[in-house]
């Protein structure tokens, strides 16, 4: 990171996206988020976060927000849809991010997926499954396209969310097998953690709480070194 360049957070109005906006200006770092209602705007500049409104399904928005003369280090996109939504952001919306990302010059993605998506739908139960099938087929396109795009990224796949403080128990794995619970605010830390670690570049890793597993299988950690 350099003081000329930010990150922009896509997601950062509620849930882990919150968390992290929280922990990037606790690290002194520039943030830039993106919008798309200004209901939580005050309360994210109030702590030094830049705010651009503008909806990540719209390439013009998306667009208009990442190229601009400040350079972007990363994108880190929590960005998914509630239950209600008529169209789900979770893969148009972040393919949107990515295209911009590649435009921009970005030097690393992060997003921040489910466990259920991708290779790690073997984790999941087949009741999670009956409910969260659909999303999780998009999020796996999302996760997809970022692969595809030569942008160096790093997928972490959180289990189940909680929003309780943060344990500190936090821990990565490659391990597609693995499946629990863990808080979001822990989620924030390691992605902040993934920021600046070469280990995790162009890596996929579910994100559980080492003591909030399902199951009780021996896993390796991953070390973002």
């Amino acid at each position: 990171m350099t003081s000329a360049s930010y990150i922009f957070l896509a997601g950062a109005s509620r849930g882990v996206g919150r968390e992290i906006a929280q922990y990037l200006t606790a690290q002194q770092l520039k943030v830039k988020a993106l919008l798309r209602t200004v209901a939580t705007a005050a309360e994210l500049e109030k702590i030094g976060i830049e705010v651009v409104q503008g909806d990540a399904l719209n390439v013009g928005d998306v667009e208009r927000a990442m190229l601009t003369d400040e350079p972007i280090h990363t994108v880190i996109s929590t960005i998914g849809g509630l239950p209600s939504d008529v169209e789900r952001p979770d893969y148009p919306g972040n393919r949107n991010l990515i295209d911009a990302a590649v435009k921009a010059g970005v030097q690393k993605f992060i997003l921040v997926s489910s466990i259920g998506a991708g290779n790690s739908v073997v984790a999941a139960s087949p009741q999670v499954l009956a409910v969260l099938g659909k999303v999780l087929a998009e999020k796996d396109k999302a996760e997809q396209h970022l692969i595809a795009s030569g942008l160096t990224y790093t997928i972490i796949r959180p289990g189940g969310l909680k929003s309780e403080p943060a344990t500190g128990n936090g821990v990565l794995t490659e391990d597609p097998q693995i499946i629990g619970s863990i808080n979001r605010a822990d989620v924030a830390q390691l992605v902040g953690r993934s920021l600046n670690s070469q280990h995790a570049n162009n890596k996929i890793l579910s994100a559980v709480d080492r003591n909030m597993l399902f199951g009780q299988r021996e896993f390796a950690e991953f070390s973002l070194g």
